[in-house]
């Protein structure tokens, strides 16, 4: 069985890919959060979503710097609580309730919770990277981006 060509997006429309990646420098190059924060969010936010592009794009940025160990328990990272420091929980935490937000409604215990973990601007950065993570999910899946991994 053959499958359809999809359009490359960004090529299609190079002014939404440049406005999309504008938020991505944003994110990674003028908040505070770690960047291997970042990366586990990108990563976590792509399961969800079930972006193959982006799980593989980014359980390679992730282990960079984290061991596989860890990585591949990303998934059920509430289940292993001593395998992450307190604020990287906090933050799949929050991320998780932004991206079921039609279950969750936000609600104020999680709210509580990501803002005791974050001073406000960092929760808001978090928020933003949650949100393009997301974006680029909405893009990446439904264009099936090919995926760059090896076999």
């Amino acid at each position: 069985m053959s499958e359809i060509k999809r359009l490359v997006w960004n090529e299609v429309a190079p002014q939404g890919g440049k406005a999309l990646y504008g938020i991505h420098h944003y994110i990674t190059t003028s908040t505070d959060l770690p960047h291997e924060l970042n990366h586990l969010i990108f990563l976590r936010v792509s399961q969800i979503n079930g972006c193959a592009y982006c799980i593989a794009l980014h359980t390679r940025d992730l282990l960079k710097t984290m061991p596989i160990e860890k990585v591949v328990l990303v998934p059920v990272w509430a289940e292993v609580p001593h395998l992450l420091p307190e604020k990287y929980r906090a933050a799949l935490a929050w991320a998780e309730e932004v991206m079921l937000v039609s279950d969750t409604h936000a609600s104020d215990e999680a709210y509580a919770a990501a803002s005791t973990a974050f001073a406000p601007k960092d929760l808001v950065d978090l928020t933003i990277t949650i949100a393009a993570m997301n974006a680029f999910n909405r893009l990446g899946s439904p264009f099936r981006l090919p995926v760059q991994a090896k076999i």
